[in-house]
């Protein structure tokens, strides 16, 4: 007898995980349909989009920026304080520009530094508010910096991050990126001892 079957994934609050409830419900004549919920906690549903406006970042910005962007690389516990202050914001904005995601209310929810070199793109600096983490946002602020940068004639991007984040080249990876080439540790906040780095460069054709 042919069927249909047909798979949805609903939470609940009081499921144990991997719990599945398969339901047969026989239809008129000689078609059945086969319906299997996969039940999981609340506690693992996706979390919400954040809903944003971007914009590029001007210098009254600065203020609000820097603890986001702390925030967001407090998690390089390897490299001694923080990773960006006033004059080093400024002196990036010499040579390129911040893009700004801002909720309803003008709160910065993230930013990225992007800037044009010709032929190439290059965005860094990717940060997003702790607090709204986990709802694709930094994928977003990727592609901002991706359509800013294709708008400005450039043909790739190149990003550069460090080796001890050993999460990040999975997450380009995803994206589109891959591994161009490797060059000395770059930074002016000093290595824990002990510890070795080195960037790695990933680009992407726009």
């Amino acid at each position: 007898m042919p069927s249909d079957c047909w798979r949805l994934k609903l939470p609940r609050r009081r499921a144990a995980n991997n719990q599945s409830i398969v339901a047969r419900i026989r239809e008129a004549g000689d078609r059945s349909l086969i319906l299997i919920v996969d039940y999981f906690p609340i506690s693992d549903a996706p979390a919400s989009r954040a809903t944003f406006r971007t914009r590029i970042a001007s210098g009254e910005d600065v203020s609000r920026m820097i603890p986001v962007v702390n925030a967001a690389f407090a998690v390089e516990t390897f490299l001694d304080g923080s990773r960006t202050d006033d004059d080093h914001i400024a002196e990036m904005m010499e040579t390129g520009e911040f893009l700004l995601a801002e909720d309803s209310a003008g709160r910065i929810l993230a930013c990225v530094y992007v800037e044009n070199r010709g032929e190439r793109g290059y965005f860094g600096m990717l940060a997003v508010d702790p607090s709204a983490q986990g709802r694709g946002l930094g994928r977003d602020m990727v592609e901002a910096a991706e359509n800013h940068c294709r708008r400005q004639g450039c043909g790739f991007m190149d990003i550069t991050v460090l080796s001890l984040r050993v999460d990040l080249p999975p997450f380009y990876r995803k994206l589109g990126y891959v591994e161009t080439a490797t060059k000395g540790f770059e930074t002016s906040r000093r290595l824990q001892d002990g510890l070795e780095c080195h960037c790695i460069v990933m680009s992407k054709a726009l």
